[in-house]
């Protein structure tokens, strides 16, 4: 008998290899250092925020903001620390979930196909896809780029070789918790965003699905949990709109906007405010100056 999920066959490559990296991640405990706390925090932040967050979802995914190549290749490097496969694969299946967001069947990771599948179970199955022309359709621009073709094929490698840096440095206490259970954490922070994001927390905008702005995932995965928000106007680099949604991307973006790093920099439109489920003005969706705005998306 053939085991499936949602009628989908298991990867048993991918099953194996995230089974065995969180058997893994489970050393650490038995091998705790101060320093390997320090390197899995910092860690994540580099593969989690400035990777995933700032450039694989609000850069490359979104063009919230423009950025010269050497930083954007620099960030793409970063988000291949996440152990969440090549730019190129992760922009056209993310472009792919906006296109078919929450429906049943046809979104990769929606939890109306259950909780677990839309955390994890997609990332273990066999989805029945040809990558390769899910790629061309929905990231042609970084299939056409050689840069990009290099760092896609090749994403397993840089955590190799900081996983072995960190061995040399440290032994395997410092390797379990910089590389590891890093990897494992962030994978899960990033995979809320797709289940918790969808499932639990408020809704501020009418979008056609069901998005929502969940705090503590907001907290936890660097703003991106700010998602309901990001649905809504899917360009704005800044998902955080209330003072009480921090959005710690932004201020990494905003950060370098000022020291003239980026540039064209999207936020909210004028008039988003009428697709506030309250209807009430929010004075943060107020346009800072030097910055450009998107057109309506919802």
């Amino acid at each position: 008998m053939t085991l499936t999920w949602n009628g989908k066959r298991f990867d048993w490559v991918n099953v194996a290899y995230f089974s065995a990296i969180h058997i893994a991640a489970i050393t650490a405990f038995w091998n705790f250092t101060w320093t390997g706390v320090f390197v899995l925090l910092f860690m994540n932040w580099v593969a989690g925020s400035l990777g995933i967050g700032i450039t694989f979802h609000r850069l490359l995914t979104h063009r919230g903001y423009k950025a010269p190549k050497w930083l954007e290749y620099l960030g793409t490097l970063c988000g291949t620390l996440a152990s969440e496969g090549g730019a190129i694969t992760w922009v056209a299946m993310h472009r792919m979930h906006h296109t078919w967001s929450d429906r049943p069947g046809k979104d990769l990771h929606t939890p109306k196909d259950g909780f677990w599948w839309s955390h994890l179970g997609w990332i273990i199955c066999d989805l029945n896809m040809d990558r390769g022309e899910i790629e061309r359709k929905y990231a042609p621009e970084l299939v056409a780029d050689p840069v990009h073709r290099f760092l896609n094929k090749f994403h397993v490698f840089p955590n190799i070789l900081v996983g072995l840096a960190l061995y040399a440095w440290g032994g395997w206490p410092l390797a379990a918790w910089g590389a590891l259970l890093r990897i494992v954490v962030t994978l899960h922070v990033t995979w809320l965003v797709n289940s918790a994001a969808h499932t639990w927390g408020y809704r501020t905008f009418d979008t056609p699905e069901g998005s929502t702005n969940c705090w503590w995932v907001g907290l936890l995965a660097w703003g991106e949990g700010w998602h309901n928000n990001h649905h809504a106007f899917q360009r704005s680099a800044r998902h955080g709109h209330e003072w009480w949604e921090f959005d710690a991307n932004w201020v990494v973006i905003r950060s370098l906007m000022a020291l003239g790093l980026v540039k064209d920099v999207q936020l909210l439109p004028k008039g988003a405010e009428r697709f506030r489920l309250d209807k009430k003005a929010n004075p943060n969706a107020i346009i800072e100056p030097g910055l450009t705005v998107d057109p309506v998306e919802a």
